[in-house]
């Protein structure tokens, strides 16, 4: 019989990724295209230059396409996911009017404002990127958290005129909303003739990023849970129903129908900030791993594998981007002397991700009235055997490495297999297309340490924000 193929597109914050999948969820080729630096023309302004998420996506494509070794034929659906919590304002052509707002822009915690005559339409990335690789008009309901118009509980829009016109936005302007695992639309000749992907393929929708994830990592019930190592850091479990004012997490739309994923709070600029060390003392990493002939992460996990657990009492905390209702907090190192080089900075970033996530994951626990038998970490940060390591201690229960480490890739690759008939369901799919690679157990004795040190961890913000905020003030009023 001849093997079958699926593409996953995964549209992140740092890079567009396209994996070609066989039917077993196995990868045959891939290729990434980085996104440029986000553009911040005035306080509070975050774009995405240009056309930057469609070009991404169209140079990765192409290049996946070139690698691909089977017959394109054989594709039979591609999956889309996207970047989320941002708008995108669209012509009646369907290019942008204006460049994508990011989900750090502070527009997005407001209802839209329409400010110019050429924009026609208001989506999300997975709207204004479907319409530009099928021109079909849809959208998935399952990327409409925040100032949408959108009734959570039955994944519509909402029906009282007087709720939904308070967002500002006209029926008209919004796209016709499909639900994760349906067809949105098929490859049309623009798009086929820019990639190599076969035109009249269908494009199926899934959901946002980080619930395309959740499906790829395997997530089916509240005793698995994920960390999304990247750019954002969350921690997520699937339930199957909406939470509309939990203490401690929130919650998103799954990459199924009618079920949700329950958010921690989370690290903003989490894994960036270990590329924010690697670039400060780049020049030295770079030749040492040359004359290693390893990676530059590589070679930072072999240095951090001989620190012990602890960072010889340097604790770092992650608040490299602060929030916007607490601007004056500020990422920093606690705890230098005379032993510390950046090898126990990248190891203290490493385990003030975990402390973070753990206080996180505990409050969401404890709100959710469960507890995370065990983990899988997913991202960048899965591939290091310390940063799994760490985790399985921090958290002390079992931390899995799958197979496939792109997960909202997978993710998007399952909604495309359920959509095109290949398995009946999203039980059956993910039973098939989702393999465990490693699994670290947490080692007791650095279990307890970790656990101790965590209590300190937890206290170090409330120590120290009122001289964080004493220094935000004197430096606005200069």
């Amino acid at each position: 019989m001849t093997t079958k193929y699926l593409i996953g597109i995964d549209g992140g914050s740092q890079s567009t990724k396209v994996v070609i999948f066989d039917t077993e969820g196995r990868v045959v080729c891939e290729a990434a295209e980085a996104l440029a630096p986000m553009h911040t023309p005035h306080p509070g302004v975050v774009e995405h230059p240009d056309d930057d998420l469609y070009t991404s996506l169209e140079a990765a494509a192409a290049r996946a396409m070139q690698l691909f070794p089977g017959d394109p034929a054989d594709i039979i659906g591609v999956g889309l996911c996207t970047i989320r919590c941002c708008r995108a304002l669209v012509r009646t052509d369907g290019t942008l009017a204006a460049p994508v707002q990011s989900w750090m822009d502070l527009r997005l915690s407001r209802p839209y404002e329409h400010e110019s005559n050429d924009v026609a339409y208001v989506t999300t990335t997975s709207g204004y990127i479907m319409g530009r690789v099928t021109g079909s008009l849809t959208d998935t309901a399952a990327n409409y958290i925040g100032p949408w118009p959108m009734d959570v509980g039955t994944w519509d829009w909402f029906n009282d005129p007087e709720t939904f016109n308070s967002f500002g936005i006209s029926r008209e302007m919004l796209y016709e909303l499909k639900m994760p695992g349906e067809v949105g639309g098929y490859v049309n000749s623009a798009f086929a003739a820019a990639t190599g992907i076969p035109e009249g393929l269908p494009v199926v929708h899934t959901a946002n990023d980080k619930a395309a994830e959740a499906l790829g990592a395997g997530l089916r019930d509240e005793q698995v849970g994920l960390v999304s190592l990247g750019t954002y850091i969350a921690a997520m479990v699937v339930g199957p129903t909406f939470a509309k004012e939990p203490q401690h997490y929130f919650t998103n739309f799954a990459s199924e129908p009618h079920r949700y994923v329950y958010e921690s709070a989370g690290i903003r600029r989490g894994m960036w900030t270990v590329s924010w060390l690697r670039n400060l003392v780049g020049a030295e990493i770079t030749q040492s791993a040359a004359d290693r002939g390893i990676g530059r992460e590589e070679y930072l996990n072999e240095l951090a594998a001989d620190i012990p657990a602890g960072s010889d009492g340097l604790m770092c905390v992650l608040d490299w981007l602060a929030s916007p209702s607490q601007p004056h907090k500020k990422g920093m190192f606690i705890g230098f002397d005379e032993r510390h080089g950046y090898a126990h900075m990248y190891r203290s970033i490493l385990e003030g991700i975990a402390f973070r996530m753990k206080q996180h994951v505990s409050d969401m626990e404890a709100e959710l009235g469960s507890r995370i038998e065990k983990l899988v970490l997913s991202g960048g940060g899965a591939n290091s055997d310390v940063c799994m390591q760490i985790f399985a201690d921090v958290f002390n229960v079992p931390v899995v490495r799958n197979e496939m480490r792109n997960a909202a890739g997978l993710g998007s690759a399952i909604c495309a297999a359920v959509a095109c008939g290949v398995y009946p369901d999203f039980d059956a799919a993910s039973a098939r297309m989702v393999r465990e690679a490693d699994v670290f157990l947490p080692d007791p004795d650095r279990a307890h340490l970790y656990r101790e040190l965590g209590e300190v961890y937890a206290d170090i913000s409330a120590q120290t924000d009122a001289l964080l905020e004493r220094t935000s003030h004197i430096l606005s009023n200069r």
